[in-house]
């Protein structure tokens, strides 16, 4: 029973982790930590910005729990403490590499819900300032941008392509 609910623990904090991230998103990088987020809208030469410093502010209360939760014997925190670092690798996988491309391994998807993302972030950062925002989720893409990429997958499908007869 306890291994049940420490998967069911796991799996719950990842999964309220994303309701988190979006009330942090648009209310703390996108309000008193704007100075910190800014340079992520606007993108400044260099491979790291001064949004990079979240990293370190989200790691370090995961590895809290992790620690209190395996040295103090308390397996609850210590599930919890698991789950948000899943969603931190998630969080890093999705915003790093396949939406940002800051490493090039998944350039090339041809997945709606791939697609789905990189549209939504897109249209996340076409504001450029501090107000004005939408999308600041992660994981969880809005209807209206899968709506859109299902689409243009199906105009890009009826699209024929004539080629010129070849010269003789």
């Amino acid at each position: 029973m306890t291994v049940v609910l420490y998967i069911l623990l796991v799996a719950g904090a990842y999964i309220v982790m994303e309701g988190i991230t979006w009330l942090t998103h648009k209310y703390v990088m996108h309000g008193f930590l704007w100075y910190l987020h800014k340079d992520h809208h606007k993108v400044e030469p260099g491979f790291f910005e001064k949004n990079d410093a979240f990293f370190a502010i989200f790691a370090i209360p995961t590895i809290i729990m992790l620690w209190f939760g395996t040295y103090r014997d308390m397996w609850w925190l210590q599930a919890i403490g698991f789950g948000i670092m899943a969603y931190g690798f998630s969080y890093f996988l999705v915003h790093d590499v396949i939406i940002h491309q800051r490493f090039k391994w998944f350039s090339k998807s041809k997945s709606t819900y791939v697609r789905a993302i990189r549209w939504a972030h897109k249209m996340h950062h076409k504001h450029l300032e501090k107000y004005e925002g939408e999308s600041f989720g992660m994981l969880y893409v809005h209807k209206k941008y899968w709506e859109k990429v299902r689409k243009d997958k199906k105009l890009m499908a009826a699209k024929t392509v004539a080629y010129a007869p070849e010269q003789d």
